[in-house]
């Protein structure tokens, strides 16, 4: 059967909406996956690779791009009213600079991966925090350095230079307690979760 083109096109756009529309409870880690198939499936991926517990890498994106995957840092103002260049090439899920991608997609080998689509950006996400263990010495499990050194850098990281930005150490506070949230919410349906994988896993 011939369908007309409008038809197709439309069809197009409700599975792009679907893919890249950011989770509708951003704040209940469960939901996150019951809503967003094959999300979970990514997440156990990246965990299984690089040893990062799900609820800090996911707390990790919540911080960076609340899961919109198309994210960029705000301009900047010019004049305070002129739209001006943005701050950094930070963009999609995980916030990553291109510069910082470039380097994932050479270690990891993952060549292809683009940081607006969820599977690679968690991945990331567990490779950098995995950078951090080696380069840094911070525990895969520490939401609150692991957040430091993921905004500083790892020598930045290593400078100490979190210090002189107590903003930065709330906001990693934040990802901490939200991890925490995290965790404790995948707890009660992390077997719901494992169960459906295989359902999820035709979507």
């Amino acid at each position: 059967m011939n369908l007309p083109r409008w038809c197709c096109v439309l069809a197009l756009l409700m599975v792009v909406g679907c893919t890249t529309s950011p989770p509708s409870n951003p704040d209940n880690i469960c939901e996150i996956f019951r809503e967003k198939r094959g999300w979970y499936d990514d997440a156990v991926d990246s965990r299984k690779e690089w040893g990062s517990p799900i609820s800090v890498m996911m707390a990790i994106i919540h911080q960076e791009s609340r899961f919109q995957a198309k994210a960029k840092p705000p301009r900047k103002k010019i004049l305070g009213f002129i739209p001006g260049p943005r701050p950094s090439s930070a963009f999609g899920y995980p916030q990553a600079k291109t510069t910082t991608w470039n380097e994932y997609k050479r270690s990891a080998g993952r060549y292809g991966a683009d940081r607006d689509e969820f599977d690679d950006a968690i991945d990331f996400v567990g490779w950098y925090n995995y950078q951090s263990y080696k380069r840094s010495g911070i525990s895969r499990t520490q939401a609150y350095p692991l957040y430091l050194a993921y905004h500083e850098g790892h020598g930045g990281y290593n400078r100490a230079t979190y210090r002189q930005k107590p903003w930065l150490m709330r906001v990693a506070r934040k990802v901490e307690a939200r991890a925490a949230t995290y965790r404790t919410q995948l707890l009660a349906c992390e077997k719901e979760l494992e169960d459906a994988g295989g359902f999820f896993g035709w979507f």
